[in-house]
């Protein structure tokens, strides 16, 4: 039997994708061993999000030639589907396998080790024009590394082409999964014993644009296939739990709003992407809404449900930003009162319309753009966090920890706060719902419930 060491870089997408991968390969009788030990095969699950990504890629593939010249190094994803003939031309790499292809991976590996038997110097790329297809690649899930929790890819693909992404040449256009095949999956991971499930996918507010032919676009369906899907699979018996991926802020009108807060399984916990709190970046970035649509998308969240967790991404230092757009997205950063921001220095991305851009900033500008974001991030967690102290809350247990000498069980609430519920005499497990009124802060991140 042959050993496979995998590593995956990027997404939650990739990650569904890899955890697919990983049951396969056991399945058809290779032995998965850590990357880090000798292995037969080496397969890299890259990322082409940036700059930085493709060359964590790279070295990634190239590490795994070093550990063992002998041994077949697979490239597998987005960086193989934008690095064009780079590929080729890297000889660390042995097979390249792009996106909506991975599902061939068995078959694909039967073969090239075959032909390489005969032909050891063979190398063999499998990339088709992922811009010109419109077939979802079937994966199903039997079971995930996380015990508790488990994504669910219900989409992929993007429409957007914001100025500075290069993800829908590496992924496509927008190609969403069958109702069906993900109402079966649910319910087969609802028997394991998984009570929360995360929609994930490249772009999930499109889910559904592609059902109806091109002409269904984004701005005119308003939502109704993801909020038709939600619905069924909050019909399913076990599932205790749904959230929804990063979501575009123009899907949440009143009746999506409305309507979601009716379904009792999904989650407070929202994540918007904002990019920018200026509306002349969000031009330049060419995202689709304003800042003032941004804000009443978090206006109707708040009305339709109680105290929700509004989380962002924000880049700071896109190519023109002035001191005057940074000081509006601060202000703004500030009037919106974010659970969370997850912020980001501008990386330029070669292939982007942004990367041709005039008024590049200095990497020391944008590192201390985002240092000012990040204090403003920390203390407005740290506000909302301890909103709940002395609130009862509703933890799903996840894996038990100790902190400063004592053991305590590690959860999250519905609104994706963490709480630790100490342990000591109590019967407590991962996977476990427990109810009870936080009396503190544990750490920073952590509530503390007795």
């Amino acid at each position: 039997m042959q050993k496979v060491a995998i590593h995956n870089l990027g997404c939650k997408v990739n990650s569904y994708e890899m955890d697919v991968l990983h049951q396969m390969l056991q399945k058809n009788g290779y032995i998965i061993v850590p990357f880090d030990e000798i292995a037969d095969i080496y397969i890299v699950n890259t990322c082409s999000v940036t700059n930085i990504a493709d060359r964590k890629s790279r070295q990634m593939l190239h590490r795994a030639k070093k550990q063992n010249p002998d041994a077949i190094v697979v490239a597998l994803g987005c960086y193989v589907q934008t690095a064009g003939e780079k590929i080729a031309l890297d000889e660390c790499i042995d097979l390249a396998i792009g996106n909506n292809k991975k599902k061939e991976l068995i078959p694909i590996l039967t073969e090239f080790l075959k032909a390489r038997g005969e032909n050891h110097t063979l190398r063999h790329s499998e990339i088709i024009d992922i811009g010109q297809t419109d077939e979802y690649e079937e994966m199903a899930l039997k079971e995930t590394a996380e015990h508790t929790r488990a994504y669910i890819k219900i989409q992929d693909g993007c429409n957007q082409f914001c100025s500075y992404c290069i993800i829908p040449y590496a992924r496509g256009r927008v190609r969403s999964r069958a109702a069906a095949d993900i109402l079966d999956e649910i319910r087969g991971l609802v028997q394991k014993g998984y009570q929360e499930f995360v929609f994930t996918g490249i772009h999930i507010s499109s889910y559904g644009v592609d059902f109806a032919g091109e002409h269904y676009n984004t701005s005119s369906h308003k939502g109704e296939p993801l909020l038709a899907l939600t619905k069924q699979v909050a019909g399913l018996d076990g599932v205790r739990r749904i959230r929804l991926g990063s979501l575009e802020p123009t899907i949440i009108t009143e009746e999506f709003a409305a309507a979601l807060s009716q379904i009792p399984q999904v989650c407070p916990h929202f994540h918007l992407s904002l990019q920018s709190g200026c509306d002349e970046t969000l031009r330049r970035m060419n995202r689709q809404y304003t800042t003032t649509d941004f804000a009443c998308s978090v206006s109707l969240l708040r009305k339709y449900f109680d105290q929700p967790a509004i989380t962002t991404d924000i880049i700071t230092g896109f190519p023109g930003e002035t001191e005057e757009e940074f000081a509006k997205t601060e202000e703004f950063v500030r009037s919106i009162r974010f659970y969370e921001t997850h912020i980001f220095p501008y990386s330029k991305r070669a292939g982007t319309v942004a990367e041709r851009m005039e008024g590049q900033l200095t990497e020391h500008v944008k590192k201390e753009r985002a240092r000012k974001l990040i204090a403003i991030d920390s203390e407005q967690s740290r506000l909302y966090r301890e909103s709940f102290i002395g609130k009862e809350q509703c933890v799903l247990l996840e894996e038990e920890k100790e902190i400063e000498g004592e053991k305590y069980m590690i959860g999250h609430t519905e609104r994706y706060v963490k709480v630790a519920v100490k342990a000591d005499g109590k019967n407590l497990s991962g996977n476990q719902f427990v109810t009870g009124v936080p009396d503190g802060m544990l750490q920073e991140d952590i509530v503390r419930m007795p």
